[in-house]
């Protein structure tokens, strides 16, 4: 059994996402978090060891962190579109996008987003250097990894649905955000989130 620990309106989002692109059966565990406003607290059946989310339980084990859960997942339905077999070519890809998600796009991001890269030269070259690389990637091929979408897409896109302004403008990028979404199973996760239309 799948349970996603889950909280409206929250990053867990993209993992709700992903379990409706994979056609997973699976629970939701509703939890309250900490919000940045300062409301909301850590919640005791959030195993999670900060009290974040997302975190998944299968059979008893807990993975957390969005890329973790996305490799779990979609190794564990082999064959599935949003993942990449062992054994094939798009595998070492798919994992070089999975972890430069996590170590360099999202940290990049964040401290572009908080204002760092204005003061910090360093800061700045390397958030230059994360978006010119995502940007030319989506300026050849449709999605992160190849021709088809990944897990990593979902992750990253549902990232630019909540904060456009994480990359900057450009046709590439809001083109890739509309093909995802304009998938299915955003809506089904939005309707089982209680967030369509936002």
């Amino acid at each position: 059994m799948l349970t996603l620990v889950h909280a409206p309106l929250s990053r867990s989002f993209r993992m709700l996402w992903l379990l409706e692109e994979l056609g997973a059966d699976y629970d939701i565990r509703r939890v309250s978090i900490r919000r940045q406003d300062g409301s909301g607290a850590p919640d005791p059946n959030n195993p999670h060891p900060h009290g974040q989310v997302p975190a998944l339980v299968h059979d008893g084990t807990v993975i957390t962190e969005s890329v973790a859960i996305a490799l779990y997942l979609t190794d564990l339905f082999p064959g599935c579109e949003l993942g990449r077999d062992l054994g094939t070519r798009a595998r070492g890809p798919y994992l070089s996008w999975l972890a430069y998600y996590g170590g360099v796009v999202e940290p990049t991001a964040i401290t572009h987003m908080n204002g760092w890269t204005a003061d910090n030269a360093e800061a700045a070259r390397l958030y230059k250097a994360m978006c010119d690389h995502v940007v030319a990637t989506l300026e050849k091929q449709p999605y992160l990894v190849d021709d088809r979408p990944s897990s990593v897409d979902v992750i990253l896109s549902s990232s630019l649905m909540w904060r456009r302004s994480l990359l900057p403008d450009s046709a590439a990028i809001d083109a890739y955000v509309a093909r995802m979404a304009a998938r299915p199973a955003l809506a089904r996760a939005q309707a089982k989130d209680g967030t369509e239309g936002n």
